[in-house]
């Protein structure tokens, strides 16, 4: 029977669960909630939008020790202790009267993001799921893939019917009530090397430290990183982009609206016609189509169908590249020491999430508009994918490609 058939059913549903009141609260909650934050506390939108990149900030920062913790103990202490701060920081945002407040509340969640977010969820799966854990992180990406279905017209609904303090103390109560008692749940992790001595096999061990010292994990990362960041910084832009090409503001939201559920059908193309490929040779292909689709953006306003393509493109390859980086580190280094070297990954990361959009800004006043811009992110783009080519295509530490042969 395979290992992954063996585990708790419950566990990937209810961990998709975490993940989408998780995103949906820390996340995504905040777009549509900080206009009357700011109308209320006398602020600009710079400086409110600057509280949330600290967040994003910090939770990158964090992401090797969270990881670290998880490789030691699990994740049923580190993600229950995440959604106890994630409630009370909400809790305390509810009642929020200074701009120094606000980012002290912010820079809680930004913790609060560490360890009960993505990264921290995986290393968890990666550690029960052993061997069928990609399977599993794509799966949880399901779920994940729908909290900004669920968060924003749920926010939205809130804000109107109780104002946005109430919105954020329902959304602390919601943390505790659904969050907290399926993080207590969670099965105790032994670590890889025990389960492997009690099948009287010997783990191959690749510490983080050795990691460290092995060129293609930078040239991974730094891959992957440019990647997050020209799609960090297109999210934010993107309807401007379009409305800047003579698209009007209703069909700039039609296309927009497209990404998500095509972030969630790249998921599932994963999960189906590439189950028998490598995670390299997936990612090899996800990387490589938001340059392709940052071109289309050149196309007359009229032609919806090119746009329609360019918002399947640059949706199927964010939604897998979210897989790739979750299984990448234990593909290539194996699971032992999982948590932290996902974590070292997810630092650059998430720092390129936050830093997104204020180069997309800086790209735009340097390049003087919209299409400079394109061009500059496009080239970025190219440069990760290039970068990722050449990481996935050269030889790996022995150590690395012990462990590749194991798998396979």
């Amino acid at each position: 029977m395979d290992a992954a058939a063996r585990k708790p059913a419950w566990l990937i549903p209810s961990l998709g669960l975490t993940q989408i009141v998780g995103w949906g609260s820390m996340f995504y909650a905040y777009g549509v909630l900080m206009q009357p934050m700011q109308m209320e506390l006398h602020t600009s939108r710079p400086v409110i939008v600057g509280a949330y990149s600290l967040a994003l900030l910090i939770s990158g920062l964090l992401s090797t020790l969270a990881g670290s913790i998880i490789d030691r103990v699990g994740g049923r202490l580190l993600m229950g202790a995440g959604t106890v701060l994630a409630a009370l920081m909400l809790a305390l945002l509810s009642a929020v009267d200074s701009v120094a407040g606000l980012y002290l509340i912010w820079a809680g969640i930004g913790v609060a993001m560490s360890a009960t977010l993505y990264q921290p969820a995986f290393a968890v799966l990666t550690q029960i799921f052993e061997s069928g854990f990609r399977r599993a992180i794509t799966m949880l990406t399901l779920f994940g893939g729908f909290a900004s279905t669920v968060a924003w017209p749920l926010t939205q609904w809130l804000l109107e019917r109780y104002g946005w303090r109430d919105t954020w103390m329902i959304y602390a109560v919601v943390n505790l009530m659904i969050c907290l008692p399926i993080h207590a749940l969670l099965p105790r992790a032994a670590s890889i090397r025990e389960k492997a001595k009690s099948r009287d096999r010997v783990a191959e061990s690749i510490s983080l430290e050795a990691v460290l010292r092995e060129p293609g994990f930078y040239l991974i990362t730094a891959a992957v990183t440019l990647n997050a960041l020209v799609f960090s910084a297109m999210s934010l832009h993107l309807i401007s982009i379009l409305q800047g090409r003579g698209m009007s503001a209703y069909y700039a939201a039609g296309i927009g609206a497209m990404i998500g559920p095509m972030q969630v059908l790249g998921r599932i193309l994963e999960t189906t016609l590439g189950k028998n490929a490598t995670t390299r040779q997936v990612g090899l292909v996800a990387i490589s189509l938001l340059p392709v689709a940052l071109l289309l953006l050149f196309a007359p306003a009229g032609w919806l169908l090119i746009y329609g393509i360019f918002a399947a493109l640059y949706g199927i390859g964010n939604g897998v590249m979210t897989i790739v980086r979750g299984a990448l580190p234990a593909e290539l280094y194996g699971r032992e020491a999982y948590g932290a070297i996902s974590g070292a990954m997810a630092t650059p990361v998430t720092i390129a999430f936050a830093a997104g959009p204020s180069v997309a800004a800086f790209l735009y006043a340097a390049g003087g508009g919209y299409p400079g811009a394109i061009v500059a992110m496009a080239g970025i783009a190219t440069l990760g994918a290039v970068l990722f080519f050449y990481a996935a295509t050269r030889p790996f530490s022995k150590a690395a490609l012990s462990h590749t042969r194991k798998q396979s």
